[in-house]
C-alpha cells in the first residue's frame, strides 16, 4: 500500500497548487500538505516604478481579479498623496466594483466550485465542470449565465478601458465621469443582475438544500472550523466590498478589534513556512498556535462567509432578507462550516447587483467632477478593499519622489492560507480510512480549498531573493537519507 497520495494539479481554481497526503501504516492519514509551487515576483519588481504605475502593474497579478487589485491600488495612492476623491468618483469607483464582484461570483459558483454540488461531489470528472452544470441547469440557463457575466464585464471595460487589466483609477479619483446615456445602460445591467441572482440563488435552494446529503454534509464536522473572522465593514456593521473599518470577530461572534486599513500592521503579522510560498498571516494581538481551530489559535479567515459572519447583515433589501434566511437556516452565528462559503458567496452577489442599482440610480452618479489633484509629498499610502476572495491590503512607501521603496500585499487567499491549510487536512483525514481511496473522495478532499474560491497567483507575490530548490533523496523503503540543494 502506498503511503503518499499526490493530488497534482489540483483543479477549478486560479493558479497552480498541489496537494500531499501521507498516510500512517493503517492507511489512515498522518499529515497533509498543501503546497503552492508557484512563484510572481511583484513585491520586489515594485520597487523603483513610480507609484502612480501601481494600479496598472498589479492587475497583472492575477487575469481572474485584477479589478480588486487595481481598486485597491488606486486606494492606496488616495492614501499615499493624501488626496480625497470627490463623492462621484468614489461612488463610480463603487459601481464598477460592484459590477465585478456580481460578475466574479457567479464565475465561481457555476464555473468552480458550483460543479461539485450541481453536478455532485462523486460525478466523474468530465462532468464537474461548466459542462456539467449546463447538462443539469440547461442551456437557456447557461447562456443567462454567460450574457450577465459579459454586461457586467463591459461596464467594467466602459469604466476601465479595458476588462482585464483597467486603467481608470487615478490617485483622488478616476479617469472620466459617466454620461447619462451610459447610465441607462448599466441600470438595465444591474436589474437583469438582481433578477439573475436571485434565480442562482433558487437554484441553490432547489439543488442543495433541498437535498439532506448535501445539507449533512454542509453541516457535518468534516468542513467545519471555529475560528477568528475578518471583513471590512460600514459605520452601521454592514457589509461593504469598497470601504470602511475591518472588524475582527472571535469564534463565539464577540467583536475582537475593529481598526481603519492603516492600523492593520498592529493587528496582523506573517509567517513562512518551508514546503510553501504563500505566507501565513495570523492575528498579532492572539499569536500563532500551529494549524489550529480555536480562540487561543490565532488564525483567522476572511472571503464571504467571513464578511457575514463579522457584520450585523447587508446594506439591501433583498441580500438582507437572505442574510436572515441562511443564519436562521444554519442555527447560529457565526457560521463555522466551510461549505456555507458558497451559500454566503451567492448572498454577496444579490448584494453586489442590488448596490449597482443603488448607484447607477444616484442623481450624482453623472457629476463631471471626478478627480481632486495630489498636492501632498508622497511617503507612505496603505488601500483595502474586499476581493471576492477576501480583505486585500496594498501597502506602499515612496521617496519624495513618489518612487516605490517597499511594497507589501496581504492577499485575501493568503489570509485564508493557514484555514485552507486546516480544511484539506481535517478533510482527508475524515474521508480517508485504512488506505481506502476513490477519485470521487480525492474530489472531496479538494471541495474543502474551493470552497475559499482561492487565487494562488495573487498569494505568491513575494520573492525573497532567491529562489530555494532542495531534492529529497528517498531509499526503496521511503526513509529519506540525504537532501541536497541550496536556499
Amino acid at each position: 500500500m502506498s503511503k503518499r497520495i499526490t493530488i497534482d494539479p489540483i483543479t477549478r481554481l486560479e493558479g497552480h497548487g498541489k496537494i500531499e497526503i501521507f498516510l500512517d501504516d493503517r492507511g489512515n492519514v498522518e499529515k497533509t500538505y498543501f503546497q503552492v509551487p508557484e512563484l510572481r515576483g511583484f513585491e520586489v519588481f515594485s520597487i523603483g516604478r513610480p507609484a502612480e504605475e501601481m494600479p496598472r502593474i498589479t492587475p497583472k497579478i492575477c487575469g481572474v481579479c485584477p479589478t480588486t487589485h487595481h481598486m485597491c491600488s488606486t486606494k492606496a495612492l488616495d492614501d499615499l498623496y493624501k488626496v480625497d476623491p470627490p463623492a462621484t468618483a468614489k461612488k463610480l469607483r463603487e459601481l464598477m466594483y460592484s459590477a465585478f464582484m456580481l460578475e466574479d461570483h457567479m464565475l465561481h459558483f457555476f464555473f468552480l466550485g458550483g460543479p461539485d454540488f450541481i453536478a455532485g461531489p462523486s460525478a466523474p470528472p468530465a462532468e464537474r465542470n461548466i459542462l456539467g452544470v449546463i447538462s443539469k441547469v440547461g442551456l437557456d440557463i447557461a447562456g443567462k449565465v454567460i450574457r450577465l457575466r459579459r454586461e457586467c464585464r463591459d461596464v467594467i471595460t466602459h469604466f476601465g478601458g479595458r476588462v482585464i487589466h483597467p486603467v481608470c483609477g487615478l490617485p483622488g479619483g478616476i479617469s472620466k465621469p459617466l454620461k447619462e446615456e451610459d447610465r441607462l445602460r448599466i441600470v438595465d445591467v444591474a436589474k437583469n443582475g438582481v433578477e439573475f441572482a436571485q434565480f442562482a440563488l433558487k437554484i441553490f435552494e432547489d439543488i442543495v438544500l433541498k437535498n439532506k446529503e448535501y445539507v449533512d454534509l454542509i453541516l457535518g464536522d468534516v468542513y467545519k472550523h471555529a475560528t477568528y473572522y475578518m471583513g471590512l465593514v460600514d459605520k452601521n456593521n454592514k457589509v461593504n466590498f469598497y470601504d470602511g473599518d475591518i472588524r475582527v470577530v472571535t469564534p463565539e461572534g464577540k467583536e475582537f478589534a475593529r481598526f481603519k486599513p492603516g492600523e492593520y500592521l498592529s493587528h496582523i503579522t506573517e509567517r513562512v513556512e518551508p514546503w510553501s510560498y504563500v505566507k501565513f498571516p495570523y492575528l498579532k494581538n492572539v499569536g500563532w498556535k500551529g494549524f489550529v481551530d480555536g480562540i487561543d489559535s490565532g488564525v483567522y479567515r476572511v472571503a464571504p462567509l467571513a464578511r457575514l459572519n463579522v457584520s450585523d447583515g447587508m446594506a439591501t433589501p433583498l441580500a438582507q432578507a437572505e442574510f436572515e434566511r441562511m443564519y436562521a437556516t444554519l442555527g447560529l452565528k457565526p457560521v463555522h462550516n466551510t461549505l456555507a462559503f458558497h451559500w454566503a458567496r451567492l448572498i454577496e452577489a444579490l448584494y453586489a447587483a442590488e448596490r449597482m442599482l443603488e448607484l447607477a440610480q444616484d442623481g450624482e452618479i453623472t457629476d463631471p467632477h471626478v478627480r481632486n489633484i495630489p498636492t501632498a509629498t508622497p511617503e507612505e499610502g496603505i488601500g483595502v478593499v474586499e476581493a471576492p476572495r477576501g480583505t486585500l491590503f496594498h501597502h506602499y512607501k515612496t521617496d519624495k519622489n513618489g518612487i516605490i521603496t517597499e511594497a507589501n500585499l496581504v492577499v485575501a487567499t493568503v489570509n485564508n492560507a493557514a484555514a485552507i491549510c486546516m480544511s484539506i487536512e481535517k478533510a482527508a483525514k475524515s474521508l480517508i480510512r485504512e488506505g481506502k481511496v476513490s477519485e470521487g473522495l480525492l474530489n472531496m478532499v479538494e471541495m474543502a480549498f474551493r470552497a475559499y474560491d482561492p487565487c494562488f497567483a495573487c498569494a505568491t507575490h513575494i520573492l525573497p531573493g532567491k529562489t530555494p530548490l532542495f531534492i529529497n533523496i528517498y531509499s526503496k523503503n521511503g526513509d529519506m537519507i540525504k537532501t541536497v540543494g541550496k536556499g
